[in-house]
């Protein structure tokens, strides 16, 4: 009896044995590798999958997700001979299991050296001073070298990114005073342009205004101008019309008389006038005329309307 239960669990371990050797239930996102008597035989993929036993073994498990490798902080020398720390971060993924596990011994460690000789390469194409403007165009070449050199191992490299760039204490100090004065030089520069500009508007403004002063003058004047002319032709035709009133009048009845009165009245006033203002009294050269002139005036008064 006890020979018949000894017999049952070793069948019973086998059978276990056997499920465990047999059964197999691959994650997804993974990979595993099976041998066959040493020998590469299939890629399993998610799921449950049975193997036969003692004959079909798992040699490599892979996980197909996108990874993340550190790359560790390095000394590169620029074109102008300046030694800068640089590190930064690796992204790749696999694509194909079986040459990821036979095409090399270890492609992460591959990859990380790769990188890192490609990054001393690729900083010493460049000046210190377009490290860090230039850091897109080296990540690029990075990945465009590593690329290349991945795909017999079956893994894809999708992207390399810098993570930091540490210049010597020295140069950085060197970077800051550099840095101060070409913000005092663009300080002086911009307030020497905005002096200029102020400069330039004061003198526009300036020659504005005389062009408005001189224009306003020259609107005032041919305003006067206008003016004048028109108290001119005004005045002229006044005198005209009072020339034609008095021809007129010359033409009518006694209309002659009447100048003649009136040019003795304008004579006496003013010879009155000349008289009063002062103490020199001036004659006519023909004394008589100034007679003839009154008895003209006196008869002119003393003639009765109507008489010739």
């Amino acid at each position: 009896m006890s020979g018949a239960l000894i017999v049952v669990g070793v069948l019973a371990v086998l059978a276990i044995i056997i499920i465990v050797k047999t059964a197999v239930v691959v994650p997804q996102q993974s990979a595993y590798v099976v041998e066959r008597l040493g020998k590469y035989h299939a890629t399993l993929q998610a799921g449950f999958h049975i193997l036969v036993p003692f004959i079909d073994s798992i040699a490599y498990k892979l996980s197909l997700k996108e990874i993340v490798i550190d790359i560790p902080e390095q000394i590169c020398i620029t074109r102008d001979n300046v030694q800068v720390g640089v590190d930064g971060i690796l992204y790749l993924k696999v694509l194909d299991a079986s040459r990821a596990s036979y095409g090399i011994t270890d492609y992460r460690f591959a990859l990380i050296q790769l990188a890192q000789t490609t990054l001393r390469s690729e900083i010493g194409k460049i000046d210190l001073d377009r490290t860090f403007e230039e850091r897109m165009h080296i990540n690029v070449s990075v990945v465009s070298e590593l690329d290349k050199a991945s795909e017999p191992w079956g893994v894809k490299v999708l992207r390399y990114e810098i993570k930091n760039i540490t210049p010597p204490h020295d140069v950085l100090a060197a970077m800051e005073k550099q840095m101060r004065a070409e913000r005092e030089k663009r300080a002086v520069i911009l307030t020497s342009e905005g002096e200029r500009d102020a400069a330039i508007n004061n003198a526009e403004g300036k020659k504005q205004q005389v062009i408005k002063a001189s224009e306003a003058n020259k609107q005032q004047r041919i305003n006067e101008a206008d003016g004048q002319a028109a108290a001119i032709i005004a005045v002229a035709q006044a005198t005209a019309e009072g020339l034609r009133k008095v021809a007129e009048a010359l033409q009518q009845k006694g209309g002659n008389e009447a100048m003649q009165l009136r040019v003795a009245e304008a004579y006496i006033t003013k010879f009155g006038e000349i008289a009063k203002a002062t103490n020199t009294v001036v004659l006519p050269a023909n004394v008589a005329d100034v007679g003839s002139m009154i008895a003209t005036a006196l008869a002119m008064v003393g003639r009765k309307p109507g008489a010739v």
